[in-house]
């Protein structure tokens, strides 16, 4: 299988397992415990049913949307992930070139593997996502390189307090940075031109954290274990707000599932909320965020800009959360395993498919433009 042939989500991923050693492959594909919530993030969306229009002229179509006062070319962007280098050498840079092209929003994590001065002249809108650590010497001294990289807006992460039980990590004994071990020593080898760009291209490490967090660059450490003994589980909404006010930017929660929360969100100063239960990686048993999307546009959907993010696999996906109020929608594998696949071409294609398939499916529902999509074209099955 080559990239080549990769037409959809589902073939970027089987492209994906055949480039990477297990460990690595199953840490991008994993979540929490049974992985109900992560499996309930797409199957969700099967539950809503499109109902289109027809004879709506519908020639041309327009794409865009606005978030945190950013003009996108497309209705979703890149959600910043961690340890992107793992899963492609060239990382966070292909993904960031691919917005660049498509003119959507390129994320990047806290714990990003290249370093975030690159990213200063970038010509796509940027977002930033900030762990919240227990030394705030550490957050001073991210927060004052983001705004050295003039990032458009800043997402506070609150759903990794602590890590979530990912038993597949357990099972194939998955570090960063890697470590071989006799059960995982085959699929390394296996894979030999990953561990040949992993050995004889740029040291791995975390640019924005290896002089504060050694274990994340020199010692090999599960990424669960950062969460669960470096980031601040004392964080609460007076430190939210105080961020926020020293951000003095955009600013949004990242991981918000509950109304209550999101319109504690507005009273602080966000400007926009990412309803997303972390990819189904944290909390199992917890409801999809398509779920959750209604009640909580409705709530302060008037008030800021409400992203629906994880799960997403079709156009058709994002068609459903766009109708139901959300302002843009992300992800994460949306195109970690097109990176995977093939690097910066890889995630250039799945951009290309996605925005093919989209105005395709705009057409086929009568919509010429973001704004025209109601949940009047939504029925639930239940």
């Amino acid at each position: 299988m080559r990239l080549k042939d990769c037409h959809n989500f589902h073939d970027f991923k089987k492209l994906a397992k055949k480039k990477l050693p297990s460990p690595i492959f199953h840490y991008l594909d994993g979540a929490a415990e049974d992985e109900t919530t992560y499996q309930r993030n797409t199957s969700a969306y099967n539950d809503v049913d499109l109902v289109p229009n027809v004879l709506r002229g519908v020639e041309n179509i327009d794409l865009s949307t606005t978030i945190f006062g950013k003009k996108l070319d497309l209705p979703f962007y890149l959600s910043p992930t961690a340890l992107q280098r793992l899963f492609h050498y060239h990382g966070e840079r292909a993904v960031a070139k691919a917005a660049e092209k498509y003119n959507t929003m390129f994320g990047l994590s806290t714990v990003g593997t290249v370093p975030i001065e690159e990213f200063n002249n970038l010509n796509a809108p940027k977002m930033f996502q900030f762990y919240y650590h227990k030394d705030r010497g550490i957050n001073d001294a991210v927060l004052e390189r983001v705004k050295a990289s003039t990032f458009d807006v800043l997402a506070l992460t609150v759903d990794t307090i602590t890590a979530g039980n990912r038993e597949r990590d357990l099972r194939t004994g998955f570090k960063s940075p890697p470590q071989l071990t006799l059960s995982s020593l085959f699929s390394f080898i296996s894979k030999p031109m990953w561990g040949l760009n992993y050995v004889f291209r740029e040291k791995f490490e975390i640019p924005l954290l290896k002089d504060n967090v050694s274990a994340l660059s020199n010692v090999s450490t599960s990424i669960g274990s950062y969460f669960s003994t470096m980031l601040d589980q004392s964080m609460n909404w007076n430190d939210a707000e105080k961020l926020a006010s020293d951000w003095g930017g955009h600013f949004a929660l990242k991981g918000v599932m509950n109304v209550e929360d999101a319109k504690r969100a507005v009273d602080i100063g966000c400007t926009g909320i990412i309803v997303s239960n972390h990819g189904g990686r944290q909390l199992d048993g917890q409801r999809s965020n398509f779920d959750q999307l209604a009640e909580i546009v409705d709530a302060v959907g008037d008030k800021i800009d409400v992203i629906c993010e994880g799960g997403i696999q079709r156009s058709t996906h994002m068609l459903k959360a766009l109708s139901m109020g959300a302002k843009a929608v992300a992800g994460g594998r949306l195109y970690l395993y097109a990176l995977a696949a093939a690097g910066q071409a890889g995630v250039e294609k799945a951009l290309g498919l996605y925005k093919t398939a989209l105005e395709r499916d705009m057409k086929l529902m009568g919509c010429t433009k973001i704004d025209e999509l109601r949940r009047d074209n939504l029925r639930f099955r239940n």
